[in-house]
Order: C-alpha cells, then sequence, then structure tokens
C-alpha cells in the first residue's frame, strides 16, 4: 500500500534523526493510511479507498459520495 492518501493528498515527510551524538541520518515520516471499504449507494457497490486517519474522519463528516466526487475531480479512481 502506498504511503499517500487519496482524499487529501497527505504524502510521507522527511527529515533527520537526531541522536545525541548529533549525527544526523534521514528518515520518513509516513502518514497514518489506511485502507477502508464503503457503500456507494448511488452506483450500488463498495469501493475501496486508502485513508489517512484525517480523511477518515472528514468522509464520516462529509459524506461517502461526496468525498468519492472530490478524489475523482482531483483525477483519482475512486
Amino acid at each position: 500500500m502506498s504511503a499517500r492518501c487519496r482524499l487529501t493528498g497527505a504524502r510521507p515527510g522527511f527529515g533527520n534523526r537526531i541522536p545525541r551524538s548529533h549525527r544526523r541520518t534521514s528518515r520518513r515520516f509516513d502518514p497514518n493510511v489506511q485502507g477502508k471499504r464503503y457503500w456507494l449507494p448511488s452506483e450500488r457497490r463498495y469501493v475501496r479507498l486508502t485513508l489517512s486517519a484525517r480523511a477518515i474522519r472528514t468522509v464520516d463528516t462529509i459524506g461517502v459520495e461526496a468525498a468519492v466526487a472530490r478524489i475523482r475531480a482531483r483525477g483519482g479512481k475512486g
């Protein structure tokens, strides 16, 4: 599963690990991405979406129809 949210577009961030010795090595901050299945009533089928935890709360607020419309407007498959 790629570390990218289909609704918000959240991607990994990059930074440095800094130990006590202060030698810097690169690290990656991955978003909390989950696979979730939603019932899409207008198409009478399930859609499987890869969403961040924040986007899952957004879908709960705006509804799955509006969320899939936003994903498709961005050019994503939903």
